[in-house]
C-alpha cells in the first residue's frame, strides 16, 4: 500500500537514497532542501529514477526557524496525510556557528527545527492509520546545556552537534510518551557513514552510506520500528541512549525551555 513519506534533508547523502528508494516502490515522496537549484535537480532526478510522478519538494533553512514554519504550512497545504517522517535533515561543519537569533546553528538545525517541524504536522501525523516519525539521532551525544541553546554561551562544534543529538532524543522519548498512536523512534544510522557531512567533518568514512539508508527504511516500512526507543546502527540493535534520555526532570526542563525558544 502506498504510503506518504516526508524526508528533510533529502538532495544528498542517505536522505537522498533513501527518498530514491521509497519512490521506486510507488510512495507519495516528499523531498526537502534548501537551495532552490539543488531541489529541483533532485526532484527531476528521483522522478526520472523512479518512474513516479508522486514526488514534490518543500524549501527551507532549518537554521531559520521562521522558515520551518512557513514549511509546515506548505506541507499541510500540498500533503493529505503524513505516514512516516523522517527528520534527516543535519548540520555539522558550517561555514557561520550560529543562527541570526545567537543559537548555535547545530542547535538549531539538528533539534531545533525538527521539534518545530513535527509538532506543526501532528494533524497529518494523525491522519495516518500507522504513523510513525524517525529521528536521526547518533552515536555522538552529550548533556545539554540550556544556556547554550538559549544562545547565552558558546559551544565547539563536536560538543554542539552531539548536545543536539541528545536533545532530539530526549525529545524522541518524551513525544513517543505524549502521542501513544505514534510510533517514534531515534537512531544512531552509524558512525562515519560515507556522506557529504562525514568528508566535510572528518575527511574519511567507516562504512557505506547504504548501511545508513538500509536501517532507516527498516525502521520507516518495516515492524523492526519500536516506539520510544533508540536504535544503534553502530551494533545493529536497539540499545541504551544517554541517561539523561530517561531523566524526565532533565527532559521537562528541555522541552519548558525549548518551547520558550519557538
Amino acid at each position: 500500500m502506498k504510503k506518504y513519506i516526508l524526508i528533510t534533508g533529502s538532495t544528498d547523502g542517505i536522505g537522498k537514497l533513501l527518498a530514491l528508494r521509497l519512490a521506486k516502490e510507488g510512495n507519495f515522496v516528499a523531498i526537502h532542501g534548501r537551495n532552490q537549484t539543488k531541489l529541483e535537480t533532485t526532484l527531476k532526478e528521483i522522478k526520472e529514477q523512479s518512474n513516479n510522478e508522486n514526488i514534490i519538494g518543500f524549501l527551507a533553512d532549518f537554521s531559520n526557524l521562521a522558515d520551518v514554519k512557513k514549511m509546515a504550512t506548505d506541507v499541510i497545504e500540498k500533503m493529505s496525510k503524513i505516514d512516516v517522517l523522517v527528520n534527516n535533515a543535519g548540520i555539522f561543519t558550517s561555514k557561520v556557528d550560529s543562527t541570526s537569533s545567537g543559537i548555535d546553528i547545530r542547535l538549531a538545525v539538528n533539534y531545533l527545527a525538527p521539534y518545530q517541524l513535527t509538532n506543526s504536522v501532528l494533524s497529518l501525523l494523525k491522519k495516518s492509520d500507522a504513523p510513525r516519525v524517525v529521528n536521526l539521532s547518533s552515536a555522538a551525544q552529550s548533556p545539554v546545556s540550556l544556556i547554550a541553546l538559549e544562545g547565552k554561551a558558546n559551544l565547539g562544534a563536536n560538543e554542539a552537534y552531539a548536545q543536539s543529538k541528545l536533545a532530539l532524543t530526549m525529545w524522541s522519548f518524551d513525544l513517543a510518551e505524549q502521542e501513544p498512536n505514534i510510533t517514534v523512534v531515534a537512531v544512531n544510522p552509524g558512525s562515519l557513514l560515507n556522506t557529504k557531512m562525514a568528508k566535510e567533518a572528518y575527511g574519511q568514512h567507516w562504512s557505506p552510506a547504504e548501511k545508513g539508508v538500509d536501517i532507516l527504511y527498516d525502521l520507516s516500512m518495516t515492524d523492526l520500528a519500536k516506539t520510544g526507543q533508540y536504535f544503534d546502527n553502530d551494533k545493529g540493535s536497539y540499545a541504551t541512549a544517554h541517561p539523561d534520555a530517561y531523566n524526565s526532570e532533565k527532559i521537562k526542563e528541555l522541552l519548558k525551555t525549548t518551547d520558550q525558544l519557538i
